[in-house]
């Protein structure tokens, strides 16, 4: 049954979901620009992502809050995490009653290492925190939009809002899977990123497929040990949002974060890398928070730590990478028994 949605962004992804959901639900796309908002409601196109898409007819695109968000079932966000808080902050006063916020953002808040549904939390009032889902899994905006199969996990606390928005928003080529862990779902979202960091400069250093496949399973135990020392499930890790988007951000050619570290492998700067991307590499904010997060909760995370040295500039490439290889020997489960030791599911 068709529903109106709001979706808050117009950026790759936002985009991508307007141009899928247009086609059977009455959208309202926004974008803070209202130049940007006029181009895109007349040419029916976005000029600066995904341009080669046209949107359907039913997405109506705007740069007034109050307008995109009057009357809407479902408010997406599909925002950059830095921005977040400030927007949603915003935004909070023109939900509608009874709307559920879906939160489609992947990132930790770089001060202060929180999920985006935690900063939401900060920002809406105590009545939306039930009703906030978090969309996570391997989804790149482009195949999203190429209406190519993509899933997806849908994660909320109260089952039933999670399932609402299953029912609403799965299509032929967008299924949606729901989950009651959406601090593992989102945890799993945003520390990928700095794996496929990881990944892209083994790979920019032509260390072979060997050392990629390393340090994806590697990674992987490092985001499973934070969620689960947090509180998160395990088994959440091993789902879409944890090994299916690892995979995805690691090897895919579509990968911003992979393409960060590429490039650094190569021996660019990151400022001239990050100089020429239009759209945001989330891994690049959000390495500094996951160390600082994973510190704060004495859990070891030496492959972020050497990601976070080498966009810093401490560590060369080469030399950090060559650091996790003689690490003093471990046992491989070890991240299993963090789930025993004293944990918060607050972050703080």
């Amino acid at each position: 049954m068709p529903a109106p949605i709001a979706i808050l962004g117009a950026g790759s992804f936002g985009t991508a979901l307007a141009i899928v959901f247009g086609g059977s639900h009455d959208v309202a796309l926004w974008t803070r620009r209202p130049a940007l908002a006029e181009s895109i409601d007349r040419e029916r196109r976005n000029p600066l992502y995904l341009s080669e898409f046209k949107l359907p007819t039913g997405v109506r695109v705007t740069s007034d809050l109050g307008e995109a968000l009057a009357s809407r079932e479902l408010a997406i966000c599909a925002l950059p995490s830095q921005g977040l808080r400030a927007l949603m902050k915003a935004a909070g006063p023109h939900l509608a009653a009874g709307s559920i916020v879906v939160c489609a953002t992947k990132g930790l808040e770089e001060e202060s290492g929180l999920t985006m549904n935690q900063v939401l939390e900060e920002v809406l009032p105590e009545d939306w925190h039930p009703r906030l889902v978090a969309l996570s899994g391997p989804s790149f905006a482009r195949e999203v939009a190429s209406r190519m199969p993509t899933a997806v996990t849908l994660a909320c606390r109260e089952e039933a809002y999670a399932i609402a928005v299953q029912t609403t928003l799965s299509s032929p080529w967008f299924r949606c899977y729901t989950s009651q862990d959406p601090l593992g779902v989102q945890l799993a979202g945003a520390l990928k990123n700095v794996v496929a960091i990881a990944a892209g400069i083994s790979d920019g250093l032509e260390l072979g497929t060997n050392s990629r496949a390393a340090l994806m399973t590697r990674g992987l135990a490092e985001v499973a040990g934070v969620g689960v020392r947090l509180g998160a499930s395990p088994l959440t890790f091993l789902g879409l949002a944890g090994l299916g988007d690892l995979i995805l951000t690691c090897t895919g050619d579509l990968s911003r974060n992979r393409h960060v570290g590429l490039e650094l492998g190569r021996g660019r700067k990151l400022a001239d890398v990050l100089a020429e991307m239009r759209a945001v590499a989330e891994g690049v904010k959000t390495t500094p928070a996951a160390c600082e997060l994973a510190s704060r909760h004495g859990v070891e995370v030496p492959i972020a730590e050497a990601v976070r040295s080498i966009l810093t500039g401490a560590v060369a490439p080469a030399r950090a990478l060559r650091g996790l290889m003689l690490r003093q020997l471990e046992s491989e489960t070890e991240w299993l028994t963090l789930s025993a030791a004293p944990h918060s599911s607050t972050q703080r």
